[in-house]
């Protein structure tokens, strides 16, 4: 499967999250070989919804 990133992440090298569809898996660019988080879709879903909603918390 092949990982992503997001376009706003630009092409400086370093410091992304990329995410795998199809498993919904999600691991640091920086650290290929290191751990993949494995979540449930909807799981995923709920998450990203929450960070595109809600105010950083202060």
């Amino acid at each position: 499967m092949t990982w992503r990133k997001s376009s706003y992440s630009g092409n400086s090298g370093g410091s992304c999250v990329e995410v795998r569809a199809g498993l919904d898996a999600v691991r640091d660019s920086k650290n290929v070989d290191g751990p993949v988080l494995e979540v449930r879709p909807a799981a995923l879903r709920a998450f990203l919804r929450a960070l595109r909603t809600s105010s950083p918390a202060a």
